[in-house]
């Protein structure tokens, strides 16, 4: 059974920025749940973080630089909670993560510019761009679809590996 790391939040969590949710409400997400199958975190909080907390967005990628609107420092937080989430996803033997898109710490795909006015760039957060560069397929909430094709296909080839292996030994 393939595990998959999810954005705390995305299960209805309340901890969020704003101290709210992102709940999906997916048969298959919801079915998941029930078999164990999801490793629910939220980086931020990992990394220390409280809920609620200021909005913060990524200011530099090189270096890294994380802050509230206000300019206080995140970034310590945010390294923390993504090598955490990363740490846990290994341990937990995670394939794939579902993350909140266009979060600063879990958007897979774009997250804020920095200027807080809600322009998006294509980079993925801290989190997800630690677990993209460690080879971890990381989907969003509006990528449900593909992450259930993805887990099929990979159940479909481990359900097909002890064949495989019995008549590769038969010869």
């Amino acid at each position: 059974m393939e595990k998959i790391l999810v954005s705390a939040c995305l299960l209805g969590a309340e901890v969020r920025y704003d101290g709210k949710h992102n709940l999906i409400d997916h048969p298959v997400i919801a079915r998941w749940k029930q078999e164990g199958r999801l490793v629910a975190l939220c980086p931020e909080v990992l990394g220390g973080l409280p809920t609620p907390r200021p909005p913060a967005e990524v200011q530099s990628r090189f270096p890294l630089l994380v802050t509230s609107r206000d300019g206080e420092d995140f970034t310590p937080q945010f390294l923390s909670g993504a090598e955490q989430a990363s740490d846990i996803a290994r341990a937990q033997g995670c394939c794939c993560a579902l993350m909140k898109a266009r979060s600063p710490s879990c958007g897979n795909r774009s997250s804020y510019d920095g200027s807080f006015t809600g322009r998006l760039i294509s980079s993925p957060g801290v989190t997800a761009n630690e677990l993209i560069r460690e080879g971890t397929p990381v989907f969003n909430e509006e990528e449900i679809e593909q992450l259930i094709s993805f887990i099929e296909s990979r159940e479909q080839h481990l359900d097909a590996e002890p064949d495989r292996l019995r008549y590769a030994t038969c010869d």
